[in-house]
């Protein structure tokens, strides 16, 4: 084989074995000794946190969680706890901040009592200024809401 066949076969090789390459140095939580990429402890999915109940740290149940408020680049920029409901009436919205709750035991725990988010601002999952949070479709892209 000459030597001009022998370069292009190896860098055939390297061109094949590139994005085989790529792909095992791309950064994806594993599992310790498992090739599967898995939620970590330190994570939680949205459609768990959704409705759960939230506690204050003397394991009293202080509200639930109504929705998630993601800013542009896709973080969570607040985490809306229903406050004070019963029955679905009465209760008030409050904007916390991911960081301040702590997941332990499956459970939501915040370091704040039922009366410090009462008194806390209330908060608006619409903005009658702009129309934010009415709107099933962001200005650009997909429909949100529509399974894919």
């Amino acid at each position: 084989m000459s030597s001009s066949h022998l370069a292009a076969a190896f860098a055939s090789i390297l061109i094949a074995t590139a994005p085989i390459a790529y792909a095992e140095t791309a950064p994806q939580s594993r599992a310790p000794g498992t090739s599967a990429a898995v939620i970590q402890s330190d994570q939680i999915r949205a459609s768990k946190m959704l409705g759960s109940a939230v506690y204050d740290v003397q394991n009293r149940k202080i509200g639930h969680v109504k929705d998630l408020v993601l800013d542009r680049d896709g973080q969570v920029a607040s985490v809306v706890v229903d406050v004070g409901a019963f029955l679905g009436m009465g209760g008030k919205y409050v904007a916390v901040g991911l960081r301040d709750f702590k997941t332990d035991h499956n459970r939501l725990t915040l370091d704040m009592t039922k009366e410090q988010l009462k008194s806390a601002q209330n908060y608006s999952l619409t903005n009658p200024n702009t129309g934010a949070g009415t709107s099933t479709s962001p200005v650009h892209g997909g429909r949100l809401g529509s399974g894919r």
